[in-house]
Parts: structure tokens; sequence; C-alpha cells
């Protein structure tokens, strides 16, 4: 008998609700696992406010080595409450969030796709939706991830008697071609357009962004590229986001159109995301952050962590079915009426349910 395929995985649980929005989908692998007969070996790792408790740095450098190890990482959420948790009286460089900046540029995670998409089933909960309750959309957002201003030089001085602060924003024409290749080859499996966002008319990194990506585009003539400003995509995802297949920007023009994005699917406890690198290595988390005010009440909705996870299985493990599989699981708990509380809304025969009674009815369904 041929052995099993196993997948080694990485899992850092994180902060905050992450170790049960995790703990979830672990279920629904383990779920698809045993239906498509193959076997799962978990490392458990720690980062972020967890990493911080036990090893005074949210990030460790034996903590990157053995994620190399695996080939993909499931992540949870990372952080918790900037106003009242010890850990944001730490110097910036030692806070939580300062993990996730690391492990994205030791692991060269330098594409974050997300996407966002409007399942039928919760399209009265999107707060664009017409007044018949009707909207869909299915777009995909690719972010730059380890370059540009998050990642610049900065300096803070005094001139002239006052404090000043400076971030520098950086891109050679390398990292823009990377991810733009990442975005025209993506859109190649969907429908074939790209929008690249910039701030063109302003900015010379944004100048050059463009040319490359128009470059770029020379070696991908089936695909249709198209150009728009950050402030106008930003008012286009709320006026009309049917028209973006997928987006391509850079680091922080993604990080914020990729929030607005998620929040016009209804809730952004249904978004997932993969940061991957020039291989088949990944990052898989949810995009929505660590909620500490609801942590250990068995509220938090997993379903982004558990189509992280599917993604994972596509991406890093070329495992199609498989990851179709739970993404049709999840879409069947919706259609049968399962909600956890931020998905609750007007409507009849509606199920509330906690976050491991959501990841077992999604088990239920692979």
């Amino acid at each position: 008998m041929a052995e099993k395929k196993t997948l080694n995985i990485a899992v850092i649980a994180g902060d905050g609700i992450g170790p049960e929005i995790v703990r979830e989908a672990r279920k629904v692998l383990d779920h698809t696992a045993a239906k498509y007969d193959f076997a799962l070996q978990y490392t458990d790792l720690l980062m972020g406010g967890a990493s911080i408790d036990v090893h005074g740095v949210p990030l460790t450098d034996e903590t990157i080595e053995k994620a190399r190890e695996n080939g993909a990482v499931l992540m949870g959420s990372i952080g918790g409450d900037a106003a009242t948790s010890p850990w944001y009286r730490l110097a910036p460089n030692l806070r939580p969030e300062a993990g996730l900046l690391k492990i994205r540029k030791e692991l060269g995670l330098f594409a974050n796709l997300r996407p966002a998409y409007l399942y039928p089933e919760l399209s009265g909960a999107c707060p664009l939706s017409n007044k018949d309750g009707s909207r869909s959309f299915d777009l995909l957002i690719v972010r730059e991830l380890t370059g540009g201003l998050y990642f610049g030089a900065r300096h803070t001085e005094t001139v002239n008697g006052l404090r000043t602060a400076t971030d520098t924003m950086t891109y050679n024409e390398e990292e823009i071609r990377r991810i733009a290749r990442t975005a025209f080859e993506t859109a190649r499996k969907r429908r074939k357009k790209v929008t690249s966002v910039d701030k063109a008319n302003v900015l010379d990194t944004s100048r050059l962004w463009r040319a490359v990506v128009e470059e770029t585009a020379a070696d991908y003539p089936d695909v249709e590229l198209s150009h728009m400003l950050v402030d106008n995509c930003a008012m286009q995802l709320v006026r009309n986001p049917e028209q973006f297949d997928v987006i391509v920007t850079e680091n922080m023009f993604g990080d914020i159109l990729s929030d607005e994005a998620s929040m016009i699917t209804g809730s952004i406890g249904m978004l997932s995301s993969a940061s991957l690198n020039e291989t088949s290595f990944g990052l898989y988390e949810p995009s929505h952050g660590s909620a500490p005010d609801i942590a250990g009440k068995n509220l938090a909705n997993p379903i982004a962590t558990i189509l992280s996870a599917a993604m994972m299985l596509r991406y890093s493990f070329d495992m199609e079915e498989a990851a179709d599989c739970i993404e049709k699981a999840v879409q069947k708990a919706l259609r049968d009426g399962y909600r956890t509380a931020d998905l609750m809304g007007a409507g009849e025969n509606l199920k509330r349910c906690s976050c491991s009674e959501m990841g077992g009815v999604i088990c239920n369904y692979i």
C-alpha cells in the first residue's frame, strides 16, 4: 500500500481569539484529510503576544527556522488591546505586530492574496446591498507585502525645534515585476482582468509601478490591464465592486483597500488570506484581528480561518479538490442558515451558533 501523503504545517495560534479559530480550522482540516486520505503533521509555534510572554520578543529566530521546515504556516490572529495590554508599553519593535513584519520579510512572503467574495446567502448583510438584498461580487486583491512604506528607512529628529518624523517609500523594478506577475498569473485562472492601483499623479514610486506593470503586461496579452488611482479605487469599491476581478497594488494601499473590501462582504469574519513567497510556501491567516473583547468566549467566527486553510491546500499543497470541498462546506452551512453572532441579521430560519458549533457544522458537510 502506498504511503499517505503528509502535509507538514506550522501552526501559530497567536493571541486573542486566535487559538479558538485555529482549533476549528484544524478540525476541518482533519475531517478533510480523512476524506481525501492524506496525513497532517502540525508543529505549534509562538508569535505575537504569546511569544512576548514566553520569550520577551514577538518572534524568535528559532520560530522562523521551524516555520521554514514546514510546507506552510496556518496562523490565527496577533495582538491585543493597545489601550490595556502591557505588550503595548514595549518599544514598537517589541510589540506583537512587529512579529508579522519580521516573518513576512524573513520568509520572503511578498505576495498577499485577499479574496473578497459575497456569498449569496449573506447578500443582505452587505452594507452596499440593493433594496432587494441582491448583490454579487468576487474580487481578489494582490498586495505587495515586503516593500514600500512599511519597510523603508525611517527616523525621527528635531528640525527647527519641531519633532519631525520621516518614513520612506521605496520600490525597485523587480519588486514590482514579481507582484505584477503574480497578479497576471492569478487573473489567468479567473476572469482575466487586472486593475493596477497606484498614485501615479503624485508619487515617483507609483510612476515606476505603472511603467513596470505595463511592461509585464506585454507577457500576458490574454489578460486585460487597466490602471486606477487609489482614491478612485476606494470610491469604486463602494460604488461598484462588481467591476473588479484582480486588483494589484503596493503595500500600504493594499493594506487599506483590502480592509475596505473585507467589510463590503458583510463581515470581516469571512475574509481569508494567503501570503506567498516565490516557491509554494505560504502563510495563511484570516484578515481580521485578535478581537480581545470576545476572546475565550467561544463567540468568534472561524470561517475566515477555515477558508484560509482551504487556500493553503490549494496554493501550497496543490490539492484543488480538497480546497473546493472545504469552500463548498462553508457555503452549505451558510445556505442552511447557520450563523455566528457577527452574521446574524434579519432572516427566517437562521440558527445562531458558537465558534466551535460553526466548526462542527462545517465538518459535518465535508
